[in-house]
């Protein structure tokens, strides 16, 4: 990122900012416009040469202004265990990618967050640490149950569970039935029920080391049946359910007939599935490694249809280390590395650089990127500009280019499969509630909880 405010000043002496861009992309399109910005908030939006009173003024030209994106799929691994990715380095490398809320998924760290008590240490560990606004995750294993009304009065944004093991034994998947019990204890707050989809009696072992292998072993027949099972419990509980990192295109036609149908059902898929195709991936390659894998070219076709359909409503980073030697896992062999994909500080160039050629906008970006992901995680002041919603602003090159170089990255752990790729579109400058911020300066995110509030837990 460029053009760095002073550390932690407000952009004007009195706190207001008004700044213009002849491409500010507001949730009605893209449009010459001015927006004033007053004690962290818009608080009016007008015409290009709009004429208000302000400490700063900033004029970006034709420098498209879009709403700070919001990812509201991160793992990141504190408390207990900070020699993975942890809240200074991830919300740096957030921010440096356009992206200006987290919301923290709760099963990486020790504890895992399925108590408030959890939820407590998670927060210690996120205090003073952030350079975005950070929201959390609950988690819904089987037993907690009776723990999940109190984490939603404590603030998490939804909760999380899983339909085959997550790899960690303190993160177990819940049954069909156990499923719609915590649907059913969800149901009056509103809150989503975001599942990790793929049934395990569909899975496999690999049969050998190989790439092909792995994509054999996870096929789209098992997220198809699990979304199946999520299908049914959202409709027998009336609660809101949400398909996270869809892999399988073949799944966007089941997941509109459900919404046609009035199930309060929603999906999101990541930047990795719609950059690569499994093809590309070269024996030993693991960085490729994620669950769902990445498939083939044909279905890479079939999500970004299912995006322009509005089958798939969101797209999100699912930032998660990619580190074999830490599990002591031998390297190049797919049945056995490590899995995960870190691309927070990337995403939204790797989206941009297939979105534009595709015919897709960058109001179409903001939608996926910014807009939905906010709405999922009930955080309603975030990801548009629009008067009322936080002053979280990212000015956007869309047509510089760049090669991707991991020892580049702010990530703590830097492995990137998109080590060494041209990408388009780069983040130029950053303001978070009406400041300029970079990854350089001062942390200056908010810890929230789901409504926007402050999280007091």
């Amino acid at each position: 990122m460029t053009t760095p405010a002073p550390a932690g000043a407000p952009d004007g002496a009195d706190g207001t900012l008004l700044i213009r861009s002849r491409r500010m992309v507001l949730p009605e399109g893209v449009t010459e416009a001015a927006a004033l910005v007053r004690d962290q908030r818009i608080v009016e939006i007008g015409d290009y040469h709009l004429r208000r009173e302000a400490g700063r003024t900033v004029d970006l030209g034709d420098l498209p202004l879009l709403p700070g994106l919001v990812d509201a799929h991160v793992h990141v691994n504190e408390p207990g265990r900070t020699e993975w990715e942890g809240f200074t380095t991830a919300t740096r490398a957030a921010l440096a990618g356009g992206i200006t809320t987290i919301c923290d998924m709760p099963l990486n760290s020790s504890p895992v967050t399925t108590t408030v008590d959890a939820l407590r240490a998670k927060a210690a560990a996120a205090a003073g640490q952030c350079a975005v606004d950070v929201a959390f995750w609950g988690g819904a294993v089987p037993g907690n149950l009776a723990d999940l009304p109190g984490l939603l009065a404590a603030g998490v944004v939804g909760v999380k569970c899983f339909l085959i093991d997550s790899g960690l034994p303190e993160f177990p998947p819940l049954s069909r039935e156990e499923l719609r019990a915590a649907m059913a204890a969800l149901a009056e707050s509103g809150a989503p029920m975001i599942v990790h989809a793929e049934d395990p009696s569909q899975v496999t072992v690999p049969a050998d080391a190989s790439y092909d292998a792995f994509v054999a072993s996870r096929p789209p027949v098992a997220e198809r049946r699990a979304i199946e099972t999520v299908i049914s419990a959202a409709a027998f509980s009336g609660a809101r359910a949400h398909i996270v990192h869809l892999a399988a295109g073949e799944c966007a036609a089941l997941i509109s007939s459900a919404k046609a149908a009035g199930i309060a059902l929603s999906a999101e898929t990541c930047p990795h599935y719609l950059f690569f195709a499994a093809e590309e991936v070269q024996p030993g390659h693991t960085e490729f490694k994620c669950c769902p894998p990445v498939r083939y070219a044909v279905n890479r076709e079939a999500l970004w249809r299912a995006l322009g359909d509005g089958a798939i409503d969101g797209i999100v980073s699912d930032h998660s280390p990619c580190l074999p030697s830490l599990k002591g896992l031998p390297d190049g062999d797919f049945r056995t590395a490590w899995g995960g994909i870190s691309s927070l500080q990337l995403g939204l160039s790797v989206v941009w650089s297939v979105a534009r050629r595709r015919g897709f906008s960058l109001a179409d970006v903001a939608r996926w990127m910014a807009e939905f992901p906010a709405s999922l995680a009930g955080l309603p002041s975030k990801g548009r500009i629009a008067v009322g919603c936080d002053a979280d602003l990212v000015a956007f090159d869309p047509d510089v280019s760049f090669v991707v170089r991991g020892a580049e990255l702010l990530h703590r752990h830097p492995v990137t499969p998109y080590e060494g790729r041209t990408l388009t579109g780069r983040v130029s400058r950053a303001w978070l509630g009406g400041v300029e911020v970079t990854p350089a300066g001062p942390p200056r995110g908010r810890l929230l909880a789901r409504g926007g509030g402050a999280l007091t837990v």
